[in-house]
């Protein structure tokens, strides 16, 4: 049996990791540290002094904690609604978080984890663990109640779902050049200059949460987002460029009160999705820290 002092410094060691691996499969930081907190607790009340590979242990641990959390939460969902944006990572648009940078390496952009939710929760959480962390469908197979074919084949159905709505990014330089010119578009109220950085197919997802169902929604084409661009602009100085989940974004908070998260994904030079957390809820629960956002202050200028 390994000591106390011993246990929690293995621990720590792999928290960062087993903090990735919980986001990717839930889309939510903030249950992912409950997840990662639930390993902790599941590991000192287990004799691990035979396990040979801890972190695969604590790895498998976390993945069911989290496919159990993914089943509470549709269980709880009587009318599921049509959109759901994960809780993005949010930091300054000239460089992150080293915490988050750690959690969002190997690229976890926010279109991505839009994608993830449209898995079933064995599907998800078979893809995360092999396609991302390589976790053997030996391992895997006893954590969603499969053998190790049929989770080869769950993970095999989320890779074609991922693969046909997760699209590449532009690297960051291009990616700030198109978003610039988006917000310079929607603040100036010029729909050809908007239609010139939307992809013709370009994908707007709303999500205000369960309080405001009814302006929850998806949008398709570049005609019909940039009218909702310019429905929505807001004045100079209420909006700033940051980065979300790794990629440009927009983050507005009038006052200083956060009342969107916009992740854009940039695709051979246009935007092809724009993904919208507007839900007070969890916005309220954001950890914006690293942007120096005030409660009930002014914006920062940047």
């Amino acid at each position: 049996m390994i000591d106390d002092e011993l246990l929690a410094t293995r621990f720590e060691a792999d928290r960062g990791h087993l903090r990735a691996v919980a986001y990717r499969v839930l889309g939510s930081m903030s249950e992912a540290e409950d997840a990662v907190q639930e390993a902790w607790v599941r590991l000192r009340r287990s004799d691990t002094g035979e396990v040979a590979n801890l972190t695969g242990w604590l790895t498998t641990v976390v993945g069911r904690v989290c496919l159990d959390m993914l089943r509470s939460r549709a269980s709880r969902r009587e009318d599921p609604l049509d959109v759901r944006v994960p809780d993005p990572v949010v930091d300054p648009a000239d460089g992150g978080d080293p915490e988050h940078e750690a959690v969002l390496a190997d690229s976890v952009g926010l279109a991505l984890l839009v994608v993830l939710e449209t898995l079933t929760p064995a599907e998800r959480l078979a893809f995360v663990l092999h396609d991302l962390f390589a976790v053997p469908f030996d391992d895997i197979a006893p954590i969603v109640g499969r053998t190790p074919t049929a989770a080869r084949q769950l993970a095999s159905r989320a890779r074609k779902r991922v693969r046909g709505g997760a699209p590449v990014p532009d690297d960051l330089p291009r990616q700030r050049e198109v978003v610039t010119a988006f917000t310079a578009a929607a603040r100036d109220g010029d729909f050809e200059a908007l239609l010139e950085v939307l992809d013709p197919d370009v994908v707007l997802r709303v999500d205000f949460g369960a309080l405001n169902p009814d302006l929850t929604a998806t949008v398709r084409g570049a005609a019909e987002v940039a009218r909702r661009a310019l429905m929505f602009r807001r004045p100079e100085g209420v909006s700033r460029l940051v980065l979300v989940n790794g990629g440009m974004g927009i983050l507005t908070a009038p006052g200083g009160e956060p009342a969107s998260v916009m992740g854009l994904t940039v695709s051979g030079g246009r935007i092809v999705a724009i993904d919208v957390l507007a839900d007070p809820e969890r916005l309220a629960r954001l950890d914006l820290s690293a942007l120096g956002l005030p409660r009930g202050g002014d914006l920062p200028a940047r």
